[in-house]
């Protein structure tokens, strides 16, 4: 993966619209991944899915907390991608109460499958989703990767997470600072 570029697909969002009335006063937002990483020194994670255990309870609660040891290491933007759709995603950052890390849907799973990362957990009755991941992104280019061992579609794993976990995103962002 070092050196590519980051696919640019079409994430489908929703974003805040004040003009759009009743209780509900959000918009559809076609938002393409080349603009996300555009010029910009970008961290992104991916995860198998919103609401489930090591998401939820360590992986993105993890990087809500180290945003800013993120941001003083010259880090632009902290994006957290997941097989899944904008309404899912809205409810579970606000279940989180994530303030600092922009989840990024990637509904039909475009992007994850452009990364070569959408994988089968139908042992799960998940359907597609992302293998677990993190990278560091400098103007659409890869140029940190970090995988979880073991890439699989038949959940001949125990859902590893060690290598995508901030700690070592952060510790390779010391070593190469942006130039």
């Amino acid at each position: 993966m070092l050196g590519r570029s980051v696919p640019n697909v079409i994430l489908k969002t929703r974003v805040r619209d004040e003009t759009v009335e009743g209780p509900n006063p959000f918009r559809w937002q076609d938002v393409q991944t080349g603009d996300l990483f555009a010029g910009k020194r970008v961290v992104v994670f991916s995860l198998p899915g919103a609401f489930t255990p090591t998401c939820s309870t360590e992986q993105c609660p993890a990087y809500e907390r180290t945003y800013d040891d993120f941001k003083a290491l010259g880090v632009d933007d902290v994006y957290c991608v997941s097989v899944n759709d904008a309404f899912v995603m809205f409810q579970w950052g606000k279940q989180l109460g994530l303030q600092k890390v922009k989840l990024l849907p990637d509904g039909s799973g475009d992007f994850t499958r452009r990364m070569g990362m959408l994988i089968k957990k139908n042992h799960l009755g998940f359907g597609d989703r992302s293998w677990r991941y993190a990278m560091v992104v400098d103007d659409g280019k890869i140029v940190a990767w970090f995988e979880e061992p073991g890439i699989n579609d038949i959940g001949e794993d125990e859902d590893p997470y060690g290598e995508s976990m901030p700690e070592p995103v952060l510790d390779w962002l010391k070593a190469h600072p942006a130039g």
